[in-house]
């Protein structure tokens, strides 16, 4: 089967992997020059299965108007008139509610341990080199509020099959000496094991070239113009070539892993999808002193701040802003992520030696992403991964590459559209298929 891929960030990278060591031939189209240069450029760094709790919980809407009218805010909602932004926040709204988030939660959680799997299997067998840790995750919190608020999905994750231990501020300072500046404000903590972390961009770079070396056709520089569909039914990609001529661009099956930008298609093709662009930030630090730095990747829930350690960098990233397609920096949520970052590791690095980058996240109003079959034939769906990109992105390249050739993925998950009948699974809990025109 001819395959074209929309998008070479590390959800498109890996659909593109497993779809050719499926057998079949795969064309990605990218508009960058290269792989990995926009949302997959510069997160986080974290495969953090053991962060499954969705944005849309119980206590998000009294933090929402918490942090009304302030810059720095974790999660700042900049008010637009846009109706797409006001409807995705009321369908944000409705997943607050304890049983749907708890739903929620199960579907990234699923997805995220089967990712994580399929990542360890990847780097086995391709030896990929991308700043990799596996020294587990430790969410820290300095609120006793926010520490307690954090005890219940805890206790959910660990019904579910997710070590995610509570530990108090002694067992974090001996797991990570770096966190003994902070030692007398730490209310607690719980900390993953088997959580990792890693250089997302290095890893779709080094997956994007050994994906060309085993045949997959990257045509970088093409910019994708529209979906071309006839009776219920893809028909093409009519895009920008290299030259910036048109060109229509035709295959057997069509995936669309564009991130943020896949709704905007999508909507063209006469499939709506819940997507709309979280603006994230990140702060890359040239580490000083190596023993103020982490050893562990760690998470700051009430800054909403992930921190992980790529050899001699110290990468800081979260935040999110809705603010439309807006790419541009502000300097304040900048300077936040910087200010934590030296008042929890203090001489690790030095301010004015950040390197600042943003990226829109593509997110869903519960957090769960699109993947599987749209209602237009031929047309495939790995999109709206939120934060979680980095986490699930070899899982969610593996499961539609199986989807796509006719076989049920390993992986209890409520995928878009019909699949094909189960094999042997043992379900976590069996989730709830999401409805919906996709």
């Amino acid at each position: 089967m001819k395959v074209i891929v929309m998008g070479a960030g590390v959800i498109g990278v890996a659909t593109a992997w497993y779809l050719r060591q499926a057998g079949h031939e795969v064309t990605v189209l990218e508009r960058n020059a290269g792989a990995a240069r926009e949302t997959s450029f510069g997160n986080g760094g974290q495969i953090s299965v053991s962060h499954a709790e969705p944005w849309a919980n119980p206590s998000a809407p009294f933090k929402l108007l918490k942090w009304l009218g302030r810059e720095d805010a974790p999660l700042l909602f900049r008010l637009r008139a846009d109706p797409a932004q006001w409807l995705w926040g009321l369908k944000f709204l409705g997943e607050c509610g304890a049983k749907r988030s708890t739903r929620n939660m199960v579907q990234l959680l699923n997805l995220g341990t089967y990712s994580r799997d399929s990542l360890q299997q990847l780097r086995r067998d391709t030896g990929i080199e991308y700043d990799h840790l596996t020294k587990g995750i430790l969410h820290f919190y300095t609120s006793q509020k926010e520490f307690d608020l954090a005890l219940e999905p805890a206790r959910i994750m660990r019904e579910l099959g997710c070590e995610r231990q509570v530990i108090d501020a002694d067992e974090v300072v001996r797991i990570d000496p770096a966190m003994a500046a902070i030692r007398p404000r730490l209310a607690g903590a719980t900390y993953t094991s088997a959580d990792e972390s890693g250089d997302v961009h290095k890893f779709t770079t080094g997956l994007a070239q050994k994906a060309a070396e085993q045949g997959v056709q990257f045509r970088y520089g093409v910019r994708i113009q529209r979906l071309r569909t006839e009776g219920g039914a893809m028909r093409g990609v009519e895009i920008a070539s290299e030259s910036g001529m048109y060109e229509v661009v035709q295959g057997d099956a069509y995936v669309l892993a564009l991130g943020s930008f896949s709704a905007q298609l999508a909507r063209g093709a006469g499939v709506p999808l819940d997507i709309y662009p979280a603006k994230g930030y990140s702060a890359t630090l040239p580490i000083l002193d190596a023993a103020k730095a982490p050893s562990v990747s760690l998470t700051d829930d009430e800054h909403k701040l992930v921190f992980s350690r790529f050899g001699d960098r110290l990468r800081i990233a979260g935040t999110a802003e809705l603010n439309g397609y807006d790419l541009s920096l502000n300097p304040v949520r900048c300077e936040a992520i910087v200010r934590r970052t030296l008042e929890i590791f203090p001489g690790v690095s030095r301010p004015e030696l950040a390197s600042y980058w943003a990226g829109l996240r593509p997110a869903t109003p519960g957090n769960v992403p699109y993947i599987g079959r749209s209602k237009v034939e031929g047309l495939f769906l790995n999109t709206g991964h939120g934060t979680l990109g980095w986490t699930h992105g070899c899982g969610s390249g593996r499961a539609l590459a199986e989807l796509m050739s006719g076989r049920r993925p390993e992986v209890d998950f409520a995928f878009c559209g019909p699949t094909p009948a189960r094999s042997v699974v043992a379900p976590v809990l069996a989730p709830q298929r999401r409805g919906g025109a996709a």
